[in-house]
């Protein structure tokens, strides 16, 4: 399938650079709806049929974009956490090793990382040290970081690090952003991007949902390096996809499995959730599973799981706008994109959001 299918024509000013001041009254266009076809997202509840299954993404987003300076040369360095692989001891001198935590970066620097570089990232009383332990084949650095404290890096993290706004959102990050750059199920930690179709979602919404008779339920998926790379590709089976950690449980499984009974639709909260889901798809159901995906989906994608999608609007010539178009039809997709350029809707991580059901 080729890129350029997946194009459309965005003026820039409609590219949220901020979150609506009340996630319930963000836009919501009901794909293929012939009457009445533009809601708010705070209308859901009355919009999913009675006793429908909706499972949202519990990824915690780190603030995993960190700004600091070259131990010795003091040259300004930007890091951005992407992937945590493990931990190792690190020889400090003077017989003192410390256990730090590894991972893989993308790192900016006027002069480039060489191996051993360290990098210092304060705030208060906090410091946060990265080393640079060398190069991955994919370009991407690996790095040892510990706390000068002696804290644990995910306290310190909170506090030197940086919410991880994606590169369309042309300002930095506030202290709001460390909230509403959240969703309200977010649990664990490992997320560098937000699955941002639940970022509409607050308490009041799910009590009503739950009080139509909706049920919730979890899966989690860490987004990863992926949502910040451009496709490079022409043909989207030429594309790499970045590996992305997963968690679907039993208690999902078997969530689905009775709604399957009941007749009840499974409502996917956001792409991230397809993804999960569709990832432990087992013949006519899903498995528990904890594992890895690089699930790439694209028109001809045949959907096991998922009945109806709320997802935000995607970046044109993007993998998310190809799962979008192979789920709801890649014309009717195109064609709501269209009317939501015309009606002025707000695109992106912090912009409105669609409900799409399944194309045939």
């Amino acid at each position: 399938m080729r890129l350029d299918t997946f194009s459309y024509e965005l003026p820039p000013d409609l590219i949220a650079q901020r979150p609506a001041e009340d996630p319930e009254d963000a836009r919501l266009l009901r794909v293929g709806e012939p009457n009445d076809p533009i809601k708010r997202v705070g209308d859901l509840a009355e919009l999913l049929p009675v006793g429908a299954l909706v499972v949202v993404n519990d990824t915690r987003v780190l603030p995993a974009r960190l700004h600091g300076r070259k131990q010795k040369t003091h040259g300004r360095v930007e890091l951005l956490l992407a992937q945590r692989t493990g931990s190792l001891p690190v020889d400090l001198g003077n017989g003192l090793t410390v256990v730090a935590e590894t991972w893989r970066a993308m790192g900016r620097a006027s002069k480039g990382f060489a191996t051993g570089t360290e990098v210092l990232v304060e705030a208060a009383a906090t410091t946060l040290v990265a080393r640079v332990l060398g190069r991955g084949d994919d370009g991407l650095l690996n790095v040892a970081l510990w706390s000068l404290s002696g804290a644990p890096v995910a306290d310190t993290l909170r506090a030197v690090g940086h919410v991880p706004l994606p590169p369309y959102i042309r300002r930095p990050d506030t202290p709001q952003d460390a909230t509403r750059y959240q969703t309200v199920f977010a649990k664990f930690d490992g997320a560098i991007a937000a699955p941002t179709a639940g970022l509409h979602f607050t308490p009041a919404l799910v009590q009503r949902l739950q009080a139509r008779g909706c049920h919730l339920v979890s899966v989690t998926l860490h987004v990863g390096l992926g949502t910040f790379q451009p496709v490079a590709a022409e043909d989207l089976d030429d594309h790499p996809m970045h590996e992305e950690s997963f968690v679907v449980s039993q208690a999902a499984t078997d969530a689905i499995a009775d709604a399957r009974i009941r007749g009840a639709p499974v409502v996917a909260i956001g792409t991230t959730v397809v993804r999960a889901l569709e990832s432990a798809a087992r013949g006519t159901g899903v498995e528990p599973t904890d594992s890895t995906t690089r699930l790439l989906i694209q028109p001809g994608y045949r959907f096991r799981v998922v009945d109806l999608l709320l997802t935000n609007f995607h970046l044109p010539r993007s993998t998310l706008l190809a799962l979008v178009c192979a789920f709801g039809g890649t014309a009717p997709i195109l064609d709501a994109y269209r009317v939501a350029v015309a009606h002025r809707f707000r695109f992106y991580s912090y912009g409105d959001a669609m409900l799409i059901a399944r194309h045939p």
